[in-house]
């Protein structure tokens, strides 16, 4: 990588990566606001209900066991972003580790999560907005929110990172208001006798909860995608994801432990946070969560819009789909053609699943499962990779180097194929002609810029 050059800037050097031409220009705790901003979106709000649901009263400690678990998975992705500088993420790592073809792949479906995340949390959007301004819910209200809040993301993100970074940073303090008002305040209402309740959860659902869970904490692997803007990504990605998910376990569970200490019919509940918060601080408690959820899915939207474009533009970059996709803005700095195309896509997407028969609610309901599975194709990848990678490049400087060597990155891997084995089959069976698709576009590469 060629020596970065710097302009004056209102707020110090503005450094400009020279052969990308994007600007290195976001700090270490705004990747870590980035990070939690990615996770905590319309997940925490339906986790509580959800998880009563399926798993009765071992949901606490399944909501617990699943930050754990998801935990093996953020240390893969904190070692392997200790390696690298430049963007692409699960992409770069499979096609360093494994070769050109298993990487396009992982990089294809990984950006396909983004854009079935888009859709679905744009979607989640309006059905959240709804529940205080009710034209949200339907018709040309729907449509209003889920096309002006994509168009305003993706003018953010075209402007440059600056504002896209500062953006997904208010929108997660704005949305950690309302949890943390909800966690302190409710803290002394909780019957702690229901809240923490033991009892084996239904076999048969353990599949569908696992997946479910893993929806709720997902979104982490998004932070290295954009590590070629970021100032120092080798040590600040690992820093971002291992503070996020020690945050985003502890607000999770203290989360679950109000909503079952307060709620008595949790699993009957549609909103579960909003309903928790009426019991101890009445309609404006109600009122107070139900806006914090829609503030928390535009800002997880807000970063789905930041991190999937550049995967597209790494794609690009490496000769996969139109050069014009990996053009970097001459004053902007950013992959804006990437970011529109994001954008467009997703946009179509959510809008051919209402107007195409499906309600709201089932459009969300099927563009988020789409892009779990989606998103384990990463997981997988990535957690391959780096039994390859740690061997690698364990010695470069800074390197992250995980205790008991092989042992994490394995455990993870499985924990990623148990869980792809628990989707159902109409989903693997999108998720395999997602593949075949990516491998004609593989057929069709071109030789990429040098």
């Amino acid at each position: 990588m060629s020596e970065p050059s710097t302009t004056a800037h209102g707020q110090g050097p503005t450094v400009i990566d020279n052969d990308t031409g994007m600007v290195r220009a976001v700090s270490r705790w705004q990747i870590v606001g980035l990070s939690i901003n990615d996770v905590i979106g319309s997940g925490i709000y339906l986790l509580p209900a959800s998880t009563a649901l399926l798993l009765g009263p071992a949901s606490l400690w399944a909501v617990l066991l699943a930050g754990v678990a998801v935990g093996l998975l953020v240390l893969c992705y904190a070692q392997a972003g200790s390696y690298y500088d430049d963007a692409g993420g699960s992409y770069l790592y499979a096609r360093d580790a494994f070769g050109d073809f298993i990487g396009f792949e992982v990089g294809w479906m990984t950006w396909l999560t983004r854009v079935a995340s888009a859709a679905a949390l744009s979607s989640g959007l309006a059905l959240a907005v709804s529940k205080f301004w009710a034209p949200a819910g339907e018709g040309w209200g729907w449509t209003a929110v889920v096309v002006g809040s994509m168009a305003f993301l993706t003018f953010i993100n075209v402007i440059g990172v600056r504002s896209a970074a500062r953006t997904g940073v208010a929108l997660v303090l704005a949305k950690m208001a309302p949890l943390l008002f909800f966690i302190v305040v409710g803290a002394f209402f909780v019957d702690w006798s229901q809240a923490v309740a033991m009892g084996a959860p239904p076999t048969d659902k353990l599949g569908e909860g696992a997946l479910l869970l893993l929806y709720a904490y997902a979104g982490f692997e998004n932070t290295p995608a954009a590590a070629g803007e970021f100032r120092n990504p080798r040590r600040d990605v690992p820093f971002a994801l291992l503070t996020m998910i020690v945050l985003v376990s502890l607000i999770y569970v203290a989360v679950q432990v109000v909503a079952q200490g307060t709620v008595p019919d949790l699993a009957a509940s549609k909103s579960p946070l909003a309903d928790a918060a009426e019991t101890f601080a009445g309609p404006a408690g109600a009122l107070l969560l139900t806006i914090g959820a829609a503030i928390s899915i535009l800002g997880s939207n807000s970063n789905t819009m930041l991190f999937g474009p550049r995967y597209l533009y790494a794609l690009s970059a490496d000769g996969y789909g139109p050069a014009i996709l990996s053009r970097v803005h001459p004053r902007f700095h950013t992959p804006t053609v990437a970011i529109v195309v994001t954008g467009i896509l997703a946009l179509a997407l959510v809008l051919g699943q209402q107007y195409g028969g499906s309600g709201v609610s089932e459009a969300f309901a099927n563009l988020a499962l789409l892009s779990v599975v989606a998103r384990l194709c990463s997981y997988i990848g990535t957690s391959a990779s780096l039994l390859v990678l740690r061997k690698r490049y364990r010695d470069r400087p800074n390197a992250l180097a995980l205790p008991g060597g092989p042992l994490i990155p394995a455990l993870a891997l499985l924990l990623s194929l148990a869980l792809m084995a628990s989707a159902g089959a109409g989903n693997l069976i999108a998720a395999g002609v997602a593949v075949l698709v990516g491998a004609l576009i593989y057929l069709l590469r071109r030789k990429p810029a040098a």
